[in-house]
């Protein structure tokens, strides 16, 4: 793996996790704490995940348009991987 697929990986994972903490802290109206007891409790980490997967669009189209294509192609590992992640919270 190139060094610069692998900073466009940790990036995509980052920008995951953000989404995903932004998604549960501001975007209920319950709070983080209560989102994430909520979240586990009804087994909705697959829908948050997908919630904070959409920063890595416009991660994506960022490294595209600055010709970054091996940046890019991290991002799309980094996706690719959490849609792997989404499935199998789908099926257990």
């Amino acid at each position: 793996m190139y060094p610069k697929t692998a900073i466009g990986f940790l990036f995509s994972i980052l920008a995951t996790l953000v989404g995903s903490y932004l998604y549960l802290g501001l975007g209920t109206p319950n709070g983080f704490e209560s989102s994430w007891k909520m979240m586990i409790e009804g087994h909705l980490q697959r829908l948050v995940l997908s919630l904070g997967a959409i920063p890595n669009l416009l991660l994506f189209f960022v490294f595209i348009k600055r010709k970054e294509d091996y940046k890019a192609r991290g991002v799309l590992m980094g996706v690719i991987l959490i849609a792997l992640v989404i499935l199998y919270f789908r099926i257990f």
